[in-house]
């Protein structure tokens, strides 16, 4: 398989520049792809190693397109993740003032965290989405559009100027970017992991979704994401991607997932991997009762009780 790396393109994506924040790049070539879908194929047909694409921002939420394609597509797994803070500049033609500026663009997640500041600034501005920040600032230098909204750093690749810098409508705003490649052995734990599933209920009941989030809260495991998307089946027809702290390799998790292997219609699990920004020193200590060490002791009391030597 080549020694590649597909990312969400043009250059200068905010995905390009948290991509090579992870060390192995300095070995991989770079490939930029016009779209998520068009990242993930990449990785589905053998023509790149991984895909590295947004997956979540702290403003909106999941990233509605990475999360399908990893729902309905064939099937991948998630090996790494990255955390960026962002925040936006009006990137424009040298010489353009902002009461020139009668259309902008950028990805459709972009649009929530500069919201109120065009809103503020530029109300009467009519918004158009691009397949990324950096194509946006592509198709200003082409004449299409009178400024996008993107990375500072985009604006010298471009040929534009930064006619405004530091916009965000949130403090800290922050995006989520994962690495992403064909289904395989996850990593070992780090001590600070996360897994990542999707799920699918066998019908819709009373109390269903309970049911599904008792399996983890029963064994004290926490929830870090819950996003339901459509299935396609017809309105009212969801599944739900989960987020949860722990690895596969946990007793309480492996335990949690076989519980929800017995009562969904469907489980696909997108994989284990280590958090980012977070050590193992930052893990809270299991509840009481849920450790790998009670879990096994339980084992053996049920072993010994079913041999008669309880």
């Amino acid at each position: 398989m080549p020694a590649s790396y597909a990312y969400l393109g043009p250059e200068g994506t905010f995905t390009e520049v948290a991509l090579r924040t992870l060390p192995e790049t300095a070995t991989r070539e770079l490939v930029p792809y016009v779209s998520v879908q068009s990242a993930l194929d990449a990785v589905r047909a053998g023509d790149a190693e991984a895909a590295f694409v947004p997956i979540e921002n702290s403003v909106e939420g999941g990233i509605t397109t990475t999360l399908d394609e990893l729902v309905a597509g064939e099937p991948l797994m998630i090996y790494r993740e990255v955390l960026l803070s962002i925040t936006f500049a009006l990137l424009v033609r040298p010489g353009t003032k902002l009461s020139d500026v009668k259309t902008v663009t950028a990805h459709p997640a972009a649009q929530p965290q500069v919201r109120n500041w065009l809103k503020a600034h530029l109300p009467d501005a009519v918004w158009e989405s691009a397949a990324s920040n950096a194509d946006g600032a592509r198709l200003v230098q082409e004449g299409r559009y009178d400024a996008a909204f993107a990375g500072e750093f985009a604006a010298a690749r471009y040929g534009l100027e930064a006619l405004v810098t530091e916009i965000h409508d949130a403090e800290n705003a922050q995006t989520r970017f994962v690495l992403v490649g064909r289904p395989a052995r996850p990593a070992a734990p780090s001590g600070a992991d996360k897994t990542s599933v999707v799920l699918w209920q066998r019908d819709d009941h009373p109390g269903g979704l309970r049911d599904l989030l008792g399996e983890f809260a029963t064994r004290g495991i926490n929830l870090m994401l819950l996003q339901s998307r459509p299935t396609g089946a017809g309105i009212g027809n969801y599944c739900f991607c989960v987020d949860a702290e722990g690895h596969i390799t946990d007793r309480r998790m492996a335990e949690a997932l076989m519980g929800l292997k017995r009562i969904c219609l469907q489980v696909r699990f997108l994989g284990s991997y280590p958090r980012a920004g977070i050590g193992p020193a930052d893990v809270r200590p299991p509840l009481a009762g849920t450790s790998d060490q009670e879990f096994m002791a339980a084992a053996d009391w049920v072993a010994r009780c079913q041999d008669g030597r309880f």
